[in-house]
C-alpha cells in the first residue's frame, strides 16, 4: 500500500515514514516526566512535526520493563487534552498508543487516526473497538506484558515465533473484519527480547514483509544500544538514527522515534543516495 487513511489523514508509505514519540508519562524510559503538562506536549509535537515527523504517537501510560499500569481515566486524562489540540493545530496524523479500548475509542472521537497497541488487540474489548472504530491499527510483539517481559525471555527461533504470532493476530482481525489495508505490524524490539534476539530480529526483517502488512519498527533509545555500545539513554541517538536506516533498509515502512530531526535527515540522504531502496517494493 502507498498510504494509510488515518480518519481523512495520509501517511504517506511509499517511503519510510517517522512517527514521533510523544509520551505524556511520568516513568517512561527515556523522556517520562518531560513533556507530562499538556502545554510541554503540544510544543513537543509542534517541533516534532516542524521536523519533518509524518505522524505523532501519543502515549499516556508507559510499557518499559516493570512500569506500573494506570487506569482508562488516568490514561485519558493524560492523553485527550493533547490529542484534540493536535488535531486542530497540525494536518498530520495523530496515533493513540494505547492497549485500553475505551482509550481507543476516546481518542478516536478527539481526533486520532490510528492505534499503536504493544499488545496487539489481545486486551478484553480492543479487537471490538479497533473494528468499530475504522481506522489503521499496529498490532506489536510481546512476550510477556511489561512488568515482567524482560525476565529471561527465550526462543527457539525467534524471527519465525514473531512472525507466526503476527500472522495469528492478522488473521484475528482478519475474521473480526478489519481488512489488511489498515493494519501495521511491529515486531516489538525490546519487548520480551535478549540483545541478541533484538538483532537476530532487526537482520531478518524482510521475512515479515510477507504478512502483507507494513512493518513499523522501534528501535530509538532502546536499551539495545546500552548493552551493545555501554551508551546511557542520554547518549543514544547516534546509534538510534543509524538503528532506522538499518531497518529501513530491511523493508519497515514506519520509523518510530524521539529524534525526529536527524532521523529525518538520515532516511532522505539514503533515499538520495540509494532511491530505488527507498521506494515501497
Amino acid at each position: 500500500m502507498t498510504f494509510l487513511d488515518c480518519g481523512g489523514r495520509k501517511l504517506d508509505l511509499s517511503r519510510p515514514a517517522v512517527m514521533g514519540i510523544l509520551n505524556i508519562t511520568p516513568d517512561s524510559f527515556s523522556d517520562g516526566g518531560v513533556f507530562l503538562s499538556p502545554e510541554k506536549a503540544i510544543a513537543q509535537a509542534l517541533l516534532m512535526a516542524e521536523e519533518g515527523a509524518d505522524i505523532i504517537d501519543v502515549g499516556g501510560e508507559s510499557t518499559r520493563p516493570g512500569a506500573r499500569p494506570v487506569s482508562a481515566q488516568e490514561e485519558m486524562d493524560r492523553v485527550l487534552p493533547v490529542v484534540e489540540a493536535l488535531h486542530a493545530r497540525i494536518p498530520l496524523p495523530v496515533s493513540i498508543d494505547t492497549s485500553k479500548p475505551e482509550v481507543m475509542r476516546a481518542a478516536v472521537a478527539a481526533g486520532a487516526g490510528f492505534i499503536n497497541d504493544v499488545q496487539a488487540l489481545r486486551a478484553y474489548g480492543a479487537l471490538a473497538a479497533a473494528t468499530e472504530l475504522n481506522v489503521p491499527v499496529c498490532l506489536m510483539h510481546m512476550r510477556g506484558e511489561p512488568r515482567t517481559m524482560q525476565d529471561d525471555p527465550r526462543y527457539a527461533d525467534v524471527t519465525g515465533e514473531v512472525r507466526n504470532f503476527l500472522k495469528q493476530r492478522l488473521e484475528a482481525c482478519g475474521n473480526a473484519g478489519i481488512p489488511a489495508s489498515r493494519i501495521v505490524v511491529d515486531p516489538g524490539f525490546g519487548f520480551g527480547k535478549t540483545l541478541e534476539h533484538n538483532i537476530e530480529l532487526l537482520r531478518g526483517l524482510k521475512k515479515l514483509q510477507g504478512l502483507g502488512a507494513s512493518v513499523l519498527v522501534g528501535l530509538s533509545r532502546k536499551s539495545m544500544i546500552g548493552k551493545a555500545l555501554g551508551l546511557p539513554v542520554a547518549q543514544r541517538l547516534h546509534a538510534s538514527v543509524a538503528l532506522a536506516v538499518m531497518a529501513a533498509q530491511q523493508g519497515a515502512r514506519i520509523v518510530r522515534v524521539h529524534d525526529v530531526g536527524p532521523t529525518v535527515e538520515a532516511l532522505r540522504m539514503w533515499a538520495a543516495v540509494y532511491p530505488d531502496s527507498s521506494k515501497e517494493q
